[in-house]
């Protein structure tokens, strides 16, 4: 297993594994053409190539013989600034692997690269969206010290669906 940061050359290959651990996840929750509008305009390769190349997102990625299995993506400024006390937070945007590579630890390394690139930041605090019926997630994040903050939505197409704010203070 390799655990490396995101190039350019990475960005269909994540573009692919983002929609398809979204799918996995949350897939059913949507309408097919809210789905399908929204893995258009966020899992695609121009989306995330831009945010590999720009300056606000920072993406590790988990590689095994060739193929990305996992990832997890730091975004700076977050948009859940206002919910905070804290004075210069940063947010973990997403920490996904696909089905058969969950339960291994590899979240657990992931989450301690987050952690520590963003005490490195000088960050004070990690924000992060969870949705609410995602029990399993909510447990490891609670695991790694995060602590509900807010109750708030994340929209896809015309559905919106209720989530939870979770915050680390560093």
């Amino acid at each position: 297993m390799i655990y490396r940061s995101a190039t350019l050359a990475d960005a269909a290959a994540l573009a692919r594994l983002g929609a398809e651990t979204f799918v996995a996840a949350f897939g059913h929750l949507y309408t097919p053409h809210d789905l399908e509008n929204f893995l258009a305009e966020v899992h695609n390769p121009e989306a995330v190539g831009a945010e590999i190349a720009g300056d606000e997102c920072t993406h590790r990625l988990v590689e095994v013989e060739g193929e990305l299995v996992a990832f997890c993506k730091l975004r700076y400024p977050t948009k859940f600034g206002s919910y905070t006390e804290a004075t210069n937070p940063i947010e973990l945007g997403q920490l996904y692997a696909l089905p058969g590579y969950t339960g291994h630890g590899i979240g657990a390394q992931l989450m301690d690269w987050a952690l520590s690139h963003a005490r490195a930041q000088g960050n004070d605090a990690v924000l992060l969206s969870v949705y609410a019926e995602n029990f399993g997630a909510q447990r490891f994040y609670q695991r790694h010290g995060f602590a509900k903050i807010a109750d708030i939505t994340f929209k896809v197409g015309d559905h919106y669906d209720p989530e939870y704010l979770y915050e680390l203070k560093l």
